[in-house]
């Protein structure tokens, strides 16, 4: 296994997280632009992520959003 890496690239919009340098033998979408890639034995080695810049910013408006407008959970009257 070898140290994680990120690259960003700007002009196609990606991004790319590296875990390890084994080659790709797969890889599996896991929604709208986010896909994994796979080692021999299943196991991931990568995530790529295109349109990054808005991925990025709706994760965060996101989650912002959720703990700005949260309502407290309700806690038993006993």
């Amino acid at each position: 296994m070898s140290e994680t890496r990120m690259m960003y690239f700007e002009k196609e919009d990606v991004l790319h997280l590296s875990i390890s340098d084994e080659p790709e033998m797969g890889s599996v979408e896991l929604g709208p632009n986010i896909t994994v890639e796979l080692n021999a034995k299943g196991e991931i080695i990568g995530v790529e992520i295109l349109a990054a810049s808005h991925f990025i910013r709706d994760s965060i408006m996101e989650s912002v959003q959720a703990k700005v407008l949260r309502i407290p959970e309700l806690q038993p009257a006993w």
